[in-house]
């Protein structure tokens, strides 16, 4: 219910936006335009307000392109051929394709529009100066209505979701956990993996959400440390995801052993205990590390970061315990002894990926990486301040 609530106030907030940034931007063309229902303008705001200050800039960039391309080569046409139905054709594939060129992204119908309306008047060139000033003022003051009013920050939202994520995946651990106790039947056994399959949407969906929360830390004011908060969850979930599959094949494991052992136990009662009792530190320590990375609280981060080390330890001794208690039971009954060895493999890898200071070398890495990137490729506010103060340090040098 509080995701609901959370959802239908941020449909209700963006609503409110859209509707106050179009109607500014009307009034703002009527009062700077002689058209007397300049609805272009309004229709460009709308399109260009966005969820997150980023997107509002993609969007009106392109959108802006896409009118200013789509204008210029309708009134090429109009001044060389004219209107007919192989004219409007010859246009409308030459609009498609400079939509594509020029970078239109999803405004690409955009140029093929704008120019079919140029078209279809008897003034093109003064019809399509009006639409570009049009689309300009739209664009305009839709930029602005997120500049003076910053969308909220999405970073919140994609937390819970990873929280969330983690919590699925934990109980799901324990889940399986009780399933090696005793006889299970192989329909129980596969119900987990199906469960754990549907891990895959489930990333997916958290996934989007991370991906928005990204966007709204770019050219955000109200963002000190944007680069850092966008790395540690990316990896984080990146992190979750291994973890998913891990489940995934851990699951079919336990399913293909149940299905060779319908009439009884999967595991000797003192190594049933030992993996449930494993499988329960690794579940543990995955809600940790979902904590961990959504955690901004410095003392909470140390709290959850000091659960995570200790049930990674209890889940390396617990992993020796189970290798020497499958060792001896596969060298006493060697039946299906390859998926106790994928089984322990599994194990493996799950403790590896969840590792604190494995975790830490990678988002060394990750923040090495950009700086790197933006070196090569510095952003245009940094490449203006370094044109700016290349003079100051000659003059320094000099």
């Amino acid at each position: 219910m509080v995701d609901l609530a959370k959802r239908r106030e941020r449909v209700v907030t963006q609503t409110l936006r859209s509707t106050v940034a179009a109607t500014l931007a009307y009034l703002a063309a009527l009062w700077l335009t002689d058209s007397q229902a300049p609805l272009l303008a309004p229709l460009t705001a709308l399109l260009v307000v966005q969820v997150t200050l980023y997107a509002t800039l993609t969007s009106g960039l392109r959108r802006v392109n896409a009118v200013v391309a789509g204008v210029t080569l309708a009134v090429g046409f109009s001044a060389l051929v004219g209107l007919s139905w192989w004219s409007l054709a010859l246009l409308i594939f030459a609009s498609l394709t400079l939509g594509h060129v020029v970078r239109a992204g999803q405004f690409v119908p955009e140029v093929a529009i704008s120019a079919m309306l140029v078209l279809s008047v008897t003034r093109a060139a003064e019809v399509g100066v009006a639409r570009v000033v049009e689309t300009l003022i739209g664009a305009a003051v839709g930029l602005l209505f997120n500049v003076i009013f910053v969308p909220p920050v999405r970073v919140r939202p994609a937390e819970e979701a990873i929280e969330d994520l983690g919590r699925r995946m934990q109980r799901l651990l324990q889940r399986m956990g009780d399933e090696v106790i005793g006889h299970t039947p192989v329909e129980r056994a596969a119900a987990k993996l199906y469960e754990a399959r549907e891990l895959d949407r489930d990333i997916t969906q958290v996934d989007a959400s991370l991906s928005e929360a990204e966007e709204s830390l770019r050219f955000n004011p109200r963002v000190k440390e944007g680069l850092l908060t966008r790395i540690v969850l990316r990896t984080g979930l990146d992190t979750l995801e291994i973890c998913a599959v891990i489940l995934r094949t851990t699951s079919r494991t336990l399913t293909d052993l149940a299905g060779k052992r319908t009439e009884e136990s999967l595991y000797t009662p003192e190594l049933a205990d030992a993996l449930q009792a494993l499988f329960t530190h690794l579940a543990g320590a995955l809600d940790s590390f979902a904590v961990l990375i959504t955690t901004q609280v410095s003392s909470s981060a140390d709290a959850a970061e000091k659960r995570l080390l200790e049930e990674l330890d209890a889940g390396h001794a617990g992993r020796e315990r189970v290798a020497r208690l499958l060792l001896a039971n596969v060298q006493r009954h060697p039946r299906q002894w390859q998926l106790h060895g994928s089984l322990l493999s599994d194990i493996d890898r799950m403790l590896a990926e969840l590792d604190v200071e494995r975790r830490s070398m990678r988002l060394a890495d990750e923040l090495d990486r950009h700086s790197r990137e933006q070196a090569k490729h510095p952003s245009l506010p940094r490449r203006a301040m370094q044109r700016l103060m290349a003079p100051i340090d000659r003059r320094v040098e000099i």
